[in-house]
């Protein structure tokens, strides 16, 4: 994999925290969202968007982005509050779940995506791929990525013919085959209507 340098602010002069979600785009179980504050002039040479690297490097990168963070914290919302309001506002609601619960108060919030709802009193910035270009939303995605796998694979071993230690709740041909024969589950999202239940 060719490497990349992301860079280590946006704004030099303030204290930054990057925004990621993970589970968007699944039809079952919460989103997740992570607000990540790392040192001002933080390098690490693996460090990227979660979805460019193997699933042992993410759990590597989570342990140091843990240990290396000024401050962290990991936030969902449910399937219930995502059919409730819609995936988009279910992850703004995350992700400012997310900066409400940081042990140190940032002054600029660096969000992944083009879209965000503004959290009060700080600014943000919407960067598109957004964890290919600033170090601090590459870390909040690996952390979002990987608690949501961990999530998913333990809310999947209820039930297990969904293979979510597999799909995520991801919509992979067998999860689609799972419900049909199956039906859906109380973690499925109800709302989501691109496969007939």
């Amino acid at each position: 994999m060719k490497e990349k340098n992301l860079r280590s602010y946006y704004n030099k002069h303030v204290i930054e925290a990057g925004l990621d979600e993970a589970g968007r785009g699944c039809l079952a179980g919460p989103v997740l969202a992570a607000a990540v504050i790392l040192p001002k002039d933080y390098k690490h040479s693996l460090l990227n968007d979660s979805k460019q690297l193997t699933k042992k490097q993410r759990i590597k990168l989570r342990s140091e982005i843990e240990k290396d963070s000024l401050a962290y914290y990991v936030a969902k919302a449910t399937e219930v509050e995502i059919d409730k309001i819609n995936i988009s506002k279910a992850s703004f609601l995350a992700m400012h779940r997310a900066v409400e619960a940081l042990k140190i108060q940032p002054e600029h919030l660096l969000v992944d995506g083009n879209r965000f709802v503004p959290y009060p009193l700080i600014p943000h910035t919407c960067i598109v791929k957004g964890d290919e270009k600033f170090l601090s939303i590459a870390a909040a995605s690996i952390l979002a990525k990987t608690y949501r796998d961990d999530l998913m694979e333990e809310l999947g071993l209820e039930f297990p013919s969904y293979r979510w230690h597999e799909n995520a709740g991801y919509p992979t041909i067998h999860h689609r085959n799972a419900i049909l024969q199956n039906g859906l589950t109380p973690y499925h999202r109800l709302t989501f209507k691109c496969i007939k239940y």
